[in-house]
């Protein structure tokens, strides 16, 4: 796995108190959400390298 960097965000309360619930839903930290989220939607536009399957 890669080097995690760390990065400051802004956030309005509505945003976040959103996306506290749904991290919790998922069993997530904020932190795991947010990474979750940015993961699947680079994904989705095709703008991340794929990574190799684990066996």
């Amino acid at each position: 796995m890669s080097e995690k960097k760390p990065f400051a965000l802004r956030i309005d309360s509505e945003t976040m108190k959103a996306l506290e619930k749904w991290a919790a839903d998922d069993f997530r930290s904020v932190n795991g959400q947010i990474e979750w989220i940015l993961s699947n939607a680079l994904k989705k536009a095709g703008r991340l390298k794929k990574q190799p399957e684990k066996k």
